[in-house]
């Protein structure tokens, strides 16, 4: 007994339901691809042997059937033609059926022959097969004797029954050797080559996924000499690569360990370092701090200086009342620097006050003439009488002694420093330009980049120190200005002082536009 299958439902689909469109959709047909991809092996191999012992059998049938039949069709014919023979050679009268074969006896029209055919039979003097619609083989012969055709038809039920006992002979060694093929599969080749080095595979898998390293390899009299043995080889060298980096990570991560401890060890050390540098840069400070303010002292201490003297050479002659005066504002500058001093160390904000820009900058040259006795150097001040400014007058007047002293020092000899201001808008703030120009031979431009830093100076005099520009360059940030200097086309230096009409509180950097 055979099985007929339904392509319309689904290998494998106990719940199939055959389809009843002609086609199925994409999307039907990639459902049913995904569900037979997800049958086991053994369950794929069966159904794809079954389709092909039943595929097998419809392309044998229908190859064996024309053979098959025309040798029917010739057996019937040849006991047709015996019939014919027996009853033509006979004078009985001719029965209608003979071993199921039906016999007629007449003129053409009785039995439906024409013309062609009628006058082909006659001429032929024998048997003749004519063409019925049912499909019987029947023979056709004129009887001249009689006046009449004969005509025998019908089938060989011994032959057709021979030819079904042959299709189902067919049938029944086609599902046997099935059987026996896939009985061959099952016992002897899929068990030792497929299904034990897959089970093998699949034990060596989860012994890797424990960690059982001892049994994650699998032995290579394990291995089969085909495909699955070649997968299962570079599995082992996957999996021995994969320990080798595992091992080498490790080792990385006990040296990093091992890094991390003597970067720690190290960091240690450094933040000791840093705190001893710490205090040396407080020391330096201190240092940088208490030479600034020895330089800042020099002025009005020679002013005091050269006061005393004057006073110890002629004590009756007394102190005129402008130099009085002089000695006095002297000693109140010695006492605000002692102040800002403090101020400095204290962090706390300078006082501003409106200032009239002409009368510091004479203030201050009034104190550089004094202390550098500067006798041929001239001074133009055509800064505007209505000109002022905010900020703390102690501390911009030392900017422009600073600066005077370094113009004065600079010509050495007859000259003359020339001092303008002007005033613009400038990013929606009010800014004031000093220009101080001298005529002396200009900055080296090997110091040009670096005047402001402290101790840089060209002087190795008692008189250079190398920290009244960084002086003058600090206060004039902390008014939220900026220093710039040039030299001029005619060898002189131009140091332009740009500050806010009103600087911010408390302004530790420079916003000055650029």
């Amino acid at each position: 007994m055979t099985r007929t299958v339904d392509p319309s439902v689904i290998p494998g689909d106990h719940h199939g339901v055959p389809n009843t469109s002609a086609t199925e959709s994409p999307a039907r047909t990639k459902l049913d691809l995904r569900r037979f991809g997800a049958w086991r092996i053994r369950r794929k191999l069966m159904a794809l042997h079954t389709v092909f012992s039943i595929a097998l059998a419809f392309i044998i049938l229908l190859a064996l059937r024309p053979a098959i039949r025309s040798v029917v069709q010739e057996a019937e014919e040849h006991a047709c033609r015996a019939a014919m023979a027996l009853l033509a050679a006979s004078d009985a009268p001719a029965p209608s059926t003979l071993d199921g074969m039906a016999i007629r006896i007449g003129s053409a029209s009785e039995l439906s022959l024409s013309t062609q055919e009628s006058e082909r039979i006659r001429a032929s003097g024998g048997p003749v097969r004519v063409n019925r619609e049912d499909g019987w083989p029947t023979l056709a012969q004129w009887l001249p004797d009689r006046g009449v055709f004969l005509e025998v038809s019908g089938k060989a039920a011994s032959a057709r029954s021979e030819m079904l006992r042959l299709y189902a002979l067919t049938v029944i060694a086609l599902l046997v050797v099935y059987f026996l093929i896939a009985l061959a599969l099952e016992v002897f080749v899929l068990p030792k080559n497929v299904w034990r080095p897959i089970a093998r595979l699949r034990e060596a898998d989860a012994a890797v996924q424990e960690g059982r390293r001892d049994v994650e390899l699998i032995p290579e009299s394990e291995m089969p000499r085909d495909e699955l043995g070649e997968i299962m080889r570079s599995r082992n060298d996957s999996i021995r690569k994969l320990r080798e980096h595992e091992d080498a990570l490790a080792h990385a991560l006990d040296q990093l360990e091992l890094v991390a401890n003597d970067l720690k060890r190290k960091n240690h050390l450094l933040e000791s370092v840093q705190r001893n540098m710490a205090d040396q840069d407080r020391l330096v400070s201190l240092g940088m701090m208490s030479a600034g303010l020895a330089h800042e002292m020099n002025t009005p201490l020679a002013v005091l200086k050269g006061g005393v003297e004057q006073i110890a050479e002629n004590p009756a002659a007394g102190v005129q009342p402008a130099r009085a005066h002089l000695l006095l504002r002297t000693v109140n500058r010695l006492e605000r620097l002692s102040e800002n001093l403090l101020d400095f160390a204290r962090v706390r904000p300078h006082s501003v006050a409106s200032l009239e820009l002409r009368g510091l900058i004479d203030e201050a040259w009034e104190l550089v003439r004094l202390d550098r006795e500067a006798i041929g150097v001239a001074i133009q001040n055509e800064v505007g009488a209505d000109l002022t400014i905010n900020g703390d007058s102690d501390r911009l007047t030392q900017v422009f002694v600073n600066i005077l002293r370094n113009a004065a020092d600079a010509i050495e000899g007859d000259g003359y420093i020339n001092v303008a201001a002007e005033r613009s808008t400038r990013e929606g703030a009010d800014w004031v330009s000093i220009h101080i120009v001298d005529t002396g031979p200009g900055v080296d431009p090997a110091i040009l980049p670096r005047l402001f830093e402290p101790f840089t100076t060209t002087r190795l005099d008692a008189r250079g120190t190398g920290l009244g520009l960084a002086v003058a360059e600090g206060i004039v940030r902390e008014h939220g200005g900026v220093i710039l200097v040039n030299n001029t086309p005619d060898g002189g230096a131009d140091f332009e002082i740009m500050l806010p009409v009103h600087p911010p509180a408390n302004v530790t950097t420079s916003d000055a536009p650029t």
